[in-house]
């Protein structure tokens, strides 16, 4: 019998691999059709080279965007104890982020918390991104008590966080209408870096994301959509965990970030797609071309004031 490996002893040997980026733990929803929670995050992370570990909070054969469908969520003890084994592993030396974002219950964000906690202290590097899924503008899209959790149990604990302006505005209880109201509510979120997404835009047309953290605070716009597919959230927290993972500086983080979320976007609405179309964009998540307006925010008197200066 042929042995397999002998039928590679004639090809030219591998060229040299860059080094391994780190490992991803993706907390999220699943779908079997669609590009939200899992899929999206994936598909973007291991797109620029991060192995990525899945853990479902629940499956669904397609998102709740498109009606009603069986939804299967795994038992509370199961999920934690699925947790709990993942955090054992000597594999988890391997990881350098921990993305979460829509869950089935209160319950799992509890067990997600301990989760971190007992990871961090097996590997005190590991960043927490936490995405917030909780809502939009017709309101949250989880039960009370889960969105509550994400607020009380996940936020405090997180290293960054990636909400709309809607659900920033509903986590913090304050207003998010203008420019300076979504950053005095990003600083007071908590996490030390905070994204908010579909901020308001000092540009005509236009729509913003902002990266605000404890000293410094950066928009980043590009014209509006009057619509788009869903999973735009997920995707961009899968680009804006892989830029903090990178080491760049918070203004290429936001760039890169918001360039390709918003090419790939472009590119689905003008196909006429009801779903974010990675596979066939996924250049734009590698090399964005995407003529990104970034604006740095000065502070003023303490209060976080619109003064623009353009990049």
């Amino acid at each position: 019998m042929t042995d397999p490996m002998s039928q590679l002893s004639g090809l030219a040997p591998p060229a040299a691999q860059p080094p391994a980026k780190p490992a991803v733990i993706a907390v999220s929803s699943q779908v079997a059709r669609g590009g939200v929670g899992t899929r999206a995050l994936s598909f973007a992370l291991e797109r620029l080279g991060h192995s990525v570990w899945l853990v479902p909070t629940v499956f669904l054969p397609w998102h709740t965007g498109h009606g009603p469908s069986t939804r299967i969520q795994p038992p509370e003890d199961r999920f934690e104890a699925a947790l709990n084994d993942l955090v054992r592993l000597e594999s988890l030396k391997e990881v350098g982020a921990i993305v979460t974002g829509f869950l089935g219950s209160h319950a799992q964000a509890t067990a997600i918390a301990r989760f971190v906690a007992r990871a961090k202290q097996m590997k005190p590097d590991i960043l927490f991104v936490c995405d917030p899924v909780i809502g939009d503008v017709g309101g949250l899209y989880v039960s009370r008590e889960t969105a509550d959790a994400v607020r009380d149990v996940l936020l405090p604990m997180a290293d960054a966080a990636t909400p709309n302006v809607w659900e920033l505005g509903w986590l913090t209880g304050m207003p998010v209408e203008t420019t300076a109201e979504v950053l005095a509510a990003a600083r007071a979120l908590g996490p030390e870096r905070v994204l908010a997404t579909s901020a308001p835009a000092m540009m005509r047309n236009s729509i913003a994301t902002m990266l605000v953290t404890r000293d410094s605070a950066l928009m980043a716009e590009h014209p509006a959509f009057s619509e788009a597919p869903s999973g735009t959230g997920d995707l961009i927290a899968a680009l804006f965990t892989a830029g903090l993972l990178s080491g760049a500086s918070a203004e290429a983080v936001l760039v890169r970030a918001t360039a390709s979320t918003y090419e790939v976007v472009a590119r689905s609405v003008k196909a006429g797609a009801d779903e974010l179309l990675f596979v066939a964009e996924q250049e734009s998540l590698v090399r964005p071309a995407a003529n990104i307006h970034v604006r740095r925010l000065a502070e003023v008197s303490g209060r976080r004031a619109p003064t623009p200066v353009i990049r």
